[in-house]
């Protein structure tokens, strides 16, 4: 099983990321960042999943705002609480004492992969304080970006449009980069035939059925703050793409390609500039994914839940 530390902002998606990372990869910690919500919300989140799944994985608070911006929220899409009207149990677990940079500087290796699906502004701050950080982990699986369109701007993708001048730093420092952004994240769609299946799941134990009801709410919910927002049933499960390219490679096509990303422009701040000439002006720095088994992909996602 691939080692993995996910680095988050839960945020519907994340929730069920960090499902799907439990269940086929060892997740040795999670690390959270404002994103979709606030630093309090996302790990107040991350908390509760970790009851929800009954696992002992530790919780680290992260940056509560980019680098050198304001947050902008995902309010929209995931509610104030970032899992909108979706309840998580009550437990009393904690997060720990350690901040997600203290943790991501000092407990990693080089078979441990870390997984950003938020903004990366804890890892550009871990990068400024040990530049060979890179270095010693096995790389970076990031949800982010997009070699096409944006859905926050016209060119530019939600988590690095947080936090350019983060991403920025990250994508500069020649780490091991794979990257998962929109034009792939787009294949694998959910809509009302997945929260159905997810449902009538009857799998062998009480936990798995829980798990099904917890993601089939959480589809259920951003499937209705969509419609409200564009008229369609239909929500891209982008964060698990980030987990699959580690846990289930196969289902890829990745192309090297050099990437960078824009903090200054007018219109494309935020970027990610994927260099597609036949004769590129740099050498690649990033696996961009751009296809994935759609079908396979979701029977994996389904089986979590124990649905089929």
């Amino acid at each position: 099983m691939k080692r993995m530390i996910i680095d988050c902002d839960p945020g519907h998606d994340d929730a069920i990321a960090l499902i799907l990372a439990h269940s086929h990869a060892e997740v040795l910690g999670i690390t959270t960042v404002a994103g979709n919500t606030s630093i309090d919300n996302t790990t107040a989140n991350a908390l509760g999943i970790c009851e929800l799944l009954g696992v002992g994985t530790q919780v680290y608070r992260g940056a509560s705002k980019p680098l050198r911006r304001e947050s902008t929220y995902a309010h929209a899409v995931h509610g104030e609480s970032g899992l909108g009207d979706v309840e998580l149990p009550r437990h009393s677990r904690t997060e720990s004492t350690i901040s997600a940079v203290e943790y991501l500087l000092e407990n990693v290796d080089t078979d441990v992969w870390v997984v950003p699906i938020g903004p990366l502004t804890n890892i550009a701050q871990v990068i400024q304080e040990d530049p060979d950080w890179g270095s010693r982990i096995a790389g970076l699986s990031i949800m982010g970006g997009s070699t096409t369109v944006g859905n926050v701007t016209a060119v530019a993708e939600f988590n690095i449009s947080h936090d350019p001048e983060a991403a920025d730093i990250v994508w500069r420092s020649g780490i091991p980069i794979k990257m998962c952004g929109l034009n792939l994240t787009h294949q694998l769609i959910a809509d009302d035939s997945i929260v159905a299946c997810l449902r009538e799941a009857n799998p062998s134990n009480s936990e798995l059925k829980t798990l099904a009801t917890f993601a089939a709410d959480c589809y259920d919910n951003i499937l209705a703050a969509i419609e409200n927002l564009r008229g369609q049933r239909q929500a891209a499960l982008h964060d698990l793409c980030a987990v699959l390219a580690l846990t289930h490679p196969d289902l890829f096509r990745f192309e090297d390609r050099h990437v960078a990303v824009e903090t200054t422009g007018t219109h494309t701040s935020g970027m990610t500039v994927v260099d597609e000439r036949f004769s590129p002006g740099k050498t690649a720095n990033t696996e961009v994914a751009y296809e994935i088994d759609s079908d396979r992909a979701m029977s994996i996602v389904l089986g979590a839940f124990g649905a089929e």
